[in-house]
C-alpha cells in the first residue's frame, strides 16, 4: 500500500503554517510515542514514525515545496536521492525530549535525583543522545549545464571529508583489534541506584569509557590517533537525474564525514545549479530563446531556423509579426524530473535593424517609406499579436 498523503497523517490542511504543523505533530506525537502509548506498542511505533516523516517533509520549507511540486515520488528522487525515507538519520525529532517541552515531562514524571527528569532515566533519553556520534552530513554544489540536465549524467565530484582510516578499518585500534569495555563489560551502558526514602531510582548513562561501544580500542591506531577517521580528498560518482530542478539536494547516502568509532558516517547532499547558458535561459522546464529576424522577414512571412538543446527546428514566421512576439516550439525543453515529460521552448523574435546600408539597400528603403507614409501612426493603438 502507497504512503498516505503527509498533511493527511498530521491531520492539518495544504495551507497549513509552520506553526500550525509544529503543534499538530507535538499533539499527535506524544499521544502515539512508544514509550507513552497505550495498546499494542507494534502499532504506536509504526504510527509514530509514520508522523515523524511527515513532519520532516512539512516542517522545511525546501522539503515542503518540492513534496506539495512532485509527491512522494518525487522527493525520493530529489532530497533522498532515489532511496526511500531513513529513519534512523530523523533530524527533527530524533532526541525525545525535543518531542515534548520540558514542563510538560516534568509535571508528568517529576525530576530526578540524578539531575535531569525521571523521564529521561526511565526511557533513556540522555542516553539515546549521547554516545557514538554519527558522521557529519556535507553540502556541495554542482554545477550542471542544460546539455546535461536533457538526458541526466554521471559527475564525477572531489569531496573533502573525514573518511574511516584503511590502517584501523575505522575502529581506531591498532590492527583494528578493540577489547570489550572493562568499565561496562560490553553493555555500552552504565547504571546505578540510589535510595530514597522507600523508593530505589535507577540511573542509566551512556558508558564514559567506550562512549557506548561496549568495546575499546586498548592500543589506538598510530595512523588516525585512535579517532578512526583521517582527513582526506574523496572522488565520487553523483548521478545527475535528467530535469533536475536548479536547487534541488541530492541524497547521497553515507558519503559524508565518518562518524565517531563504531557510528555511522554522514550523508552528502549535492545541490545542483544550473550553468548560464550563452543561448537559452532556464525557466522551470521551460527554455527561453531570443531569436533575431529581419524587417522583411517579419513583414513577408515566412520560415526560420532556430537551435534547440537537441539540434534545431523550423519556425513559421506569420506576415505581419511584431518585434518581441513569443512563439511555442511544443517538447523542445527540459524533462520532468518525475514525469519525464518535456517542456516547451518559447521563442521571442526580435526584429534587427539594419546598418550600413549600401546605395541600392538605401535606395529601396527610402522608396518602401514613401510608400508606406504614416504607417506606423496609423496602426497606435491596434491590437499587438497574442503570443502562440
Amino acid at each position: 500500500m502507497g504512503k498516505r498523503d503527509y498533511y493527511e497523517v498530521l491531520g492539518v490542511p495544504r495551507t497549513a503554517g509552520p506553526d500550525d504543523i509544529k503543534r499538530a505533530y507535538r499533539r499527535l506525537a506524544k499521544e502515539y510515542h512508544p514509550d507513552m502509548a497505550k495498546g499494542d506498542k507494534k502499532v504506536a511505533e509504526e504510527r509514530f514514525k509514520e508522523l515523524s516523516e511527515a513532519y520532516e517533509v512539512l516542517a522545511d520549507a525546501d522539503k515542503r515545496k518540492v513534496y506539495d511540486a512532485y509527491g512522494h515520488e518525487g522527493l525520493k528522487q530529489q532530497v533522498w536521492g532515489g532511496q526511500d525515507f531513513d529513519w534512523s538519520r530523523f533530524t527533527h525529532a530524533g532526541d525525545v525530549r525535543d518531542l515534548f517541552d520540558q514542563d510538560f515531562i516534568e509535571s508528568v514524571f517529576g525530576r530526578s535525583p540524578f539531575g535531569g527528569t525521571l523521564f529521561e532515566d526511565f526511557f533513556g533519553a540522555r542516553q539515546r543522545q549521547r554516545g557514538p556520534r554519527r558522521g557529519r552530513d556535507l553540502q556541495v554544489t554542482m554545477a550542471v549545464s542544460l546539455e546535461d540536465l536533457l538526458g541526466g549524467t554521471r559527475k564525477e565530484l572531489q569531496v573533502p571529508r573525514a573518511a574511516p582510516c584503511e590502517v584501523c578499518r575505522g575502529t581506531g585500534a591498532k590492527g583494528g583489534k578493540l577489547v570489550t569495555c572493562p568499565t561496562c563489560n560490553g553493555q555500552g551502558q552504565v547504571s546505578r541506584s540510589q535510595s530514597r526514602g522507600f523508593s530505589q531510582f535507577i540511573s542509566i548513562t551512556t558508558c564514559p569509557k567506550c562512549g557506548g561501544r561496549g568495546q575499546w580500542a586498548e592500543t589506538p591506531c598510530s595512523t588516525c590517533g585512535g579517532s578512526g577517521r583521517i582527513e582526506t580528498m574523496s572522488t565520487l560518482q553523483v548521478e545527475i537525474p535528467a530535469g533536475a530542478p536548479d536547487g534541488v539536494q541530492l541524497r547521497v547516502g553515507g558519503k559524508g564525514e565518518a562518524g565517531d568509532p563504531g557510528a555511522r558516517p554522514g550523508d552528502l547532499y549535492v545541490v545542483v545549479r544550473t550553468l548560464r547558458h550563452p543561448v537559452f535561459e532556464r525557466d522551470g522546464r521551460n527554455l527561453v530563446v531570443d531569436w533575431p529576424i529581419t524587417v522583411p522577414r517579419a513583414a513577408l512571412g515566412g520560415e526560420v531556423e532556430v537551435p534547440t538543446l537537441d539540434g534545431s527546428a523550423r519556425l513559421r514566421i506569420p506576415p505581419g509579426t511584431q518585434t518581441h512576439t513569443v512563439f511555442r516550439l511544443r517538447g523542445k525543453g527540459l524533462p520532468d524530473m518525475e514525469t519525464r515529460r518535456r517542456g516547451d521552448q518559447l521563442v521571442r523574435v526580435v526584429l534587427v535593424t539594419p546598418g550600413n546600408l549600401t546605395p541600392e539597400e538605401r535606395r529601396l528603403v527610402e522608396k518602401l517609406d514613401s510608400l508606406m507614409g504614416d504607417y506606423a501612426q496609423a496602426s497606435r493603438g491596434s491590437p499587438s499579436r497574442e503570443p502562440t
